[in-house]
């Protein structure tokens, strides 16, 4: 999947692209993107097959998986063109095409004084949800651009004024000491919670053991703030539905050491999620690699 983000945003096609995409409306991209579609998961290869495998396996065989793995095909589609040739009009068109519902769940949070960790997975637009949330509250994010084909993306949200620490080029205690501070000025820290390094500890997601980060619960221990669980999906079209949830108030249910117990709460919400939405979860495509790595936390505790 990275192979083809990278060959899109290559400067030479990327320009062309903007050129041709500029002059067709909006309906007409969105039926173009949905024969694309529609051929991406027939003749998509190795890709495809694999994205159809891991749906099955997770979601079981009574799902339809043939239909959502168009789904899946077609929200990649509109999410990179959205990316690509619109975030620039951001500032311009506002907050018309976000539909949020539950918002006041999070400024509820904040007048407690403790800052806010709003917790989420890889679903729908969640580069447009970031910038949403920077546009309207104090808001750090923690951001993985190690990879040079997503590292595009990033930098055009850094453009917009979204901030974020990289987590491949922060050391962890910079990381972890700016994030504390964050929190303790009432700030938003916006964490995607279902990224996986083999280097990670061990959780649960799916019914199996999956590397998977501890950061948020860590954080809601230490400095008692409440954590917004979020995911950001497509209404229709060019439009998204911002969802936040009640707040978790992890430091009333667990001490400071029972770290991998509360992370059992977010990783269950993680799932959760994947399920209500399957067709906009962005790692269907590798999420088999995590449960391979199993033999590298032989013996420890999950």
């Amino acid at each position: 999947m990275y192979r083809w983000i990278g060959w899109l945003t290559r400067p030479d096609r990327l320009h062309l692209l903007g050129k041709l995409l500029a002059w067709i409306p909006p309906p007409f991209l969105l039926a173009l993107f949905f024969g694309v579609s529609h051929l991406l998961a027939r003749f998509g290869g190795a890709v495809s097959q694999r994205v159809k495998d891991n749906m099955s396996a997770v979601l079981g065989t009574q799902a339809p998986v043939q239909r959502l793995r168009r789904q899946y095909f077609y929200q990649v589609c509109v999410a990179l063109y959205e990316l690509l040739f619109v975030s620039h009009r951001l500032p311009k068109q506002g907050f018309k095409r976000f539909y949020p519902e539950g918002e006041e769940h999070l400024q509820s949070a904040l007048q407690k004084g403790k800052g806010a960790i709003v917790y989420a997975p890889h679903i729908g637009n969640f580069f447009f949800a970031y910038w949403y949330l920077s546009q309207r509250y104090p808001c750090l994010a923690v951001v993985t651009a190690q990879s040079a084909e997503l590292r595009p993306l990033y930098l055009i949200f850094q453009e917009l004024g979204c901030e974020g620490l990289d987590y491949d080029e922060t050391p962890p205690l910079v990381m972890l000491r700016k994030l504390r501070r964050h929190l303790s000025q009432n700030g938003v820290v916006f964490l995607l919670g279902d990224f996986s390094r083999p280097e990670f500890p061990l959780g649960h997601m799916f019914g199996k053991k999956t590397p998977l980060p501890r950061g948020a619960a860590m954080l809601a221990l230490e400095g008692n703030a409440p954590v917004i669980p979020f995911y950001c999906r497509r209404k229709e079209g060019f439009a998204h539905q911002l969802t936040f949830f009640a707040p978790l108030n992890l430091h009333e249910q667990y001490e400071k050491k029972q770290t991998a117990e509360a992370m059992e709460q977010l990783y269950s919400f993680l799932e959760d999620a994947v399920r209500a939405v399957p067709a906009e979860w962005l790692y269907w495509f590798y999420v088999d690699e995590r449960w391979t790595t199993e033999d590298y936390h032989a013996g420890e505790v999950s």
